[in-house]
Formats: C-alpha cells, sequence, structure tokens
C-alpha cells in the first residue's frame, strides 16, 4: 500500500499542509490564512489559537483533497517560522500571551543593553548571531518580565517556552512531547551552536529559567506520535526544521558553497559551508544548515526582513492590485526612464546593516511615478537586497559564494520578471526549481528518509529538477548605475544617518 507523507509548513501569514505520495508528488494541499495583530508600531503578534486552528483545518483539508485516511500517513515533517516565541502553562496548554512574531521589535532597548554591556561578543561566538530582536532570546525575558506571575511560574516549572514547532509538537502530541530541533534552537540566542546545546550563561545573561527549554532533537527523529483523536490515527512526527533550514535541504544544497534563496514574507539566503562554523567579518549570521545522525552542518545566512510582505503591503494598504500576482505584470509595465527605490525597512533592516530604528522609505518619485513605478521598486528591492547578501557572503567564505548558480525558491519566484532582474543584478545564473514548495518538501523529506520510504540524501540530491534558469542580460554600466542608486537610498534609510 503506497505510503504518504504530510508536511506542516506553519508560516508567518498562514499554515499549510501538503500531502507527498512515496514518488514525492503532490496530492493534496490544505491552506488557511491568519490574522496579523499589530498591537503598537513595530511589534507584531500572532494568537497561537489561531496558529494551531488554521494547522488543524489545513492537515484535515489536506487529506480530504487527497481522498486518504491518517493511517496512510507514514510520517510527519514539520517547518515553521523561526524565532517567532510563545510560552505556555504544561497543564494546560493554555498559552500565556499571543506569539511574539520574528519581525517584532519591541526589545530593541534589551538588545541595546546587553551590547552596551558587552556582551554581543559573547552571544555571536556562542550562537552565530547577532543581539537583534529578531531572535527568540530577548522576546522569552520579555514575556517572562511583563506577563504577570510568569517568571515566577517558570522558574517552578510550570511553564514551556518553544517556538512555533515546539509548541506544534506539544500539541500534536497532546502535550507527551516537550521538544525542537537543532535549527531552531539554534535562532533563539541560548544554544551554543558548536557545543550542540543549551548554555547557562547566556540562559543567565537573559533572564530565562533552563526549566522552560525544549529538548533539542536532530531534525529527522523522534519527535513523538499525534494523538489518534486529531486526525482519526496516530502517525508518527519524523522531522522538524525551521523554514529556511528545510528549504535549504529541499533544495538539496548538501554540498559547501551550493546557496540557496527563499522568498516568502522575507527573504533568506543560506551558503553551505559544511561541517566549517565560518565565522562573518560581515554582519551575517552563522547558523546550523540542519543535523542529521548527530552531524552537524553549518552555514552563512542572510536574513531580509522584508520580501513578499512588501507586495502584501501593495495590496493590502496601498490597495494597488487585488491580487499578489498581479504584481510582476503592473512592475513590468513601469516607465524604464524613472528609477524609483523603495527601501522596504517597514520593521527595521536586517543583515548586513542590522538597523532595527530604521523604517521604510521610497526614493526617487516624480509628478509621474505611480502605481507601476512602485510595484517595480518593492520587486526590485528584494533583489539588491539579495545582491548584499551574495557580496557579504563571498568576502566572507573561502570558497565564494557568487561563482555559483543561485537556487530560488518562495512564492515570489513565480514572477519571470522579478527573477530575471535578480539574475541581472547579481550578474549571475538563477535556477527556479520543477518543485517550488521547497521548504515543505525539505521537512517531508527528513520524515520520509527517516521513515525508510523516501531516499536517502544522494539519491534526493539527483532527483532535484530545473524547471527555468535566468541567465543575466544586463549592461555592465545600468547595472552599476542602478547598484549605487540602491546603495545611496539605503544609506539615506539608516537610522544613523
Amino acid at each position: 500500500m503506497t505510503k504518504f507523507i504530510l508536511a506542516i509548513d506553519q508560516g508567518t501569514t498562514s499554515s499549510r499542509a501538503i500531502l507527498f505520495d512515496e514518488n514525492r508528488k503532490i496530492v493534496g494541499v490544505g491552506q488557511k490564512e491568519f490574522p496579523q495583530i499589530f498591537p503598537e508600531d513595530g511589534w507584531v503578534e500572532h494568537d497561537p489559537e489561531e496558529i494551531w486552528e488554521s494547522v488543524v483545518w489545513s492537515v484535515k483539508t489536506a487529506l480530504k483533497e487527497a481522498r486518504i485516511a491518517a493511517g496512510d500517513i507514514a510520517a510527519i515533517g514539520i517547518t515553521n517560522q523561526r524565532e517567532t516565541v510563545l510560552i505556555w502553562d504544561r497543564a494546560t496548554g493554555k498559552p500565556i500571551h499571543n506569539a511574539i512574531v520574528w519581525q517584532d521589535r519591541r526589545t530593541a532597548a534589551i538588545c541595546t543593553r546587553l551590547r552596551k554591556e558587552g556582551h554581543e561578543k559573547l552571544f555571536t561566538r556562542k550562537t552565530g548571531l547577532l543581539l537583534d530582536p529578531y531572535f527568540s532570546g530577548t522576546k522569552v525575558k520579555w514575556l517572562l518580565d511583563k506577563v504577570k506571575g510568569a517568571r515566577k511560574r517558570a522558574e517552578q516549572g510550570e511553564l514551556a517556552f518553544g517556538t512555533v514547532d515546539s509548541f506544534l509538537i506539544w500539541r500534536l502530541t497532546g502535550g507527551k512531547m516537550h521538544a525542537t530541533d537543532a535549527t531552531n534552537a539554534g535562532r533563539t540566542l541560548l544554544f551554543d551552536i558548536g557545543s550542540n546545546q543549551w548554555d547557562s550563561q547566556l540562559c543567565g545573561l537573559l533572564d530565562v529559567p533552563m526549566a522552560i527549554l525544549p529538548q533539542v532533537k536532530d531534525c529527522a527523529d523522534d519527535f513523538g506520535v499525534t494523538d489518534a483523536a486529531l486526525f482519526g490515527a496516530s502517525i508518527p512526527i519524523l522531522g522538524v526544521a525551521g523554514d529556511q533550514h528545510a528549504a535549504t535541504i529541499g533544495q538539496a544544497c548538501f554540498e559547501p558553497g551550493m546557496v540557496k534563496s527563499t522568498y516568502g514574507t522575507g527573504c533568506f539566503a543560506l551558503l553551505n559551508t559544511g561541517t566549517d562554523m565560518v565565522r562573518s567579518k560581515n554582519r551575517l549570521l552563522t547558523t546550523i544548515a540542519y543535523r542529521l545522525d548527530g552531524k552537524t552542518i553549518y552555514a552563512l545566512e542572510g536574513s531580509i526582513f522584508i520580501a513578499g510582505a512588501a507586495v502584501q503591503w501593495i495590496r493590502d494598504g496601498l490597495k494597488l492590485v487585488k491580487h499578489a500576482s498581479e504584481t510582476g505584470p503592473l512592475a513590468q509595465s513601469a516607465d524604464p526612464s524613472q528609477q524609483v527605490y523603495m527601501v522596504p525597512a517597514f520593521v527595521g533592516l536586517g543583515a548586513p546593516w542590522w538597523d532595527a530604528e530604521a523604517r521604510g522609505a521610497i526614493y526617487g518619485l516624480t509628478r509621474n511615478s505611480g502605481p507601476a513605478e512602485i510595484a517595480r521598486a518593492a520587486l526590485e528591492a528584494v533583489c539588491y537586497q539579495t545582491r548584499d547578501l551574495l557580496e557579504a557572503m563571498r568576502k566572507d567564505w573561502k570558497g565564494g559564494a557568487g561563482e555559483t548558480v543561485l537556487r530560488v525558491d518562495g512564492g515570489m519566484v513565480a514572477s519571470d520578471w522579478t527573477m530575471q532582474f535578480l539574475a541581472d543584478i547579481l550578474d549571475a545564473p538563477v535556477d527556479r526549481p520543477t518543485i517550488l514548495e521547497t521548504t515543505a518538501l525539505g521537512a517531508a523529506w527528513l520524515a520520509g528518509m527517516k521513515a525508510g520510504i523516501w531516499p536517502g540524501m544522494q539519491d534526493f540530491a539527483a532527483s532535484w529538477a530545473r524547471d527555468t534558469r535566468f541567465e543575466p542580460d544586463m549592461d555592465a554600466s545600468t547595472r552599476k548605475a542602478k547598484i549605487v542608486g540602491w546603495d545611496r537610498a539605503v544609506r539615506r534609510t539608516l537610522s544613523a544617518s
């Protein structure tokens, strides 16, 4: 009997469940959006119950579409929005507060204080990260400080902390498993990625009791089984990875030097550096790419906070389009004689600037500028930022990053116009795969491989297939002029400018 693999892809704006058959063909999909909550400027929250309900609904919808029963599923793989923080009651499973989302900037003052006290080098040495509100640790501290009685209850072991993967595992297993994987743990500011364990010194600096931390497992591991009452049968959870790590796996970037870039709400580029834990001199992050059979593979990562979110803003905020898919054709119709730049620092700027106080800006507007020029500027901004990341990677890693082909995935890569501009501004080939759901595919491979019904790493990598290669087709002088204009726009946007 055919055995299926279920991937749960819990993202920033929606949850998806995708069912794959044993040939890695998609046979069922469920997806549900949920609201974004903005209590104050720079604050972003999610209702944990809405996350949970969207996941359960998506799984049931995928099962219905595929016309299979839960008992036909061999294993579940989970991938998730990283750094988003939840704390819940161990007895009831009820969260003590809304989830604080990775985009949230409320802990900027905590990061500034720790930086002024001289602690950033220690955090960077142990975690590969910088002191920025983006990461989980300062969010945990904020919750324990601000929610009445939370710190005392945490110290008494009554509360549990987790990123979204850990919360879902807890709920799916009926509270029997409190665990995460190494990729998610490595993004918390609390986990030493060299020794692969929670660090008491870092927890002490952030006032986080270690009693609330989950067990850390390999990406392909035993994360318990689902409560049979949820879907009609108990299903093993055998794979977990943060979304960008799952996409790296789904893109089969298993060899040092391979690089992928995912375009979702944000944009994230990862360069596989193998067992070499490269220390960035250009404000990139050193991160765990994945951990399998106890062996850790590292990566350099560049993080852009706003990518697809800029398209959402054009759709929902400015109401220039009704559907996100209209943005590409609209951008293509823009006046080529105008050069409008959008620096989408809606929640600050990520790598390589790391400016939490910067805010978005548009430059170069004229009386002739309209929706088409603004749409083009939003799409081009993603490409300029990707170039900035790859330039930093090239400087950091002796193997180079600019000489390799960039493998891309995520919703924005469906736009041929955007991908061609990306190739043009990078002056490098860009490969779009046949399966765009690479994040879900990576999570599914972890579970399917662990279950013994999907191929191992080498065979899986050999099965990766390209849909389209975009070759650069822009003259050098035009490229240089556009990049100079972008650099000028960014400098004007930085908060210290």
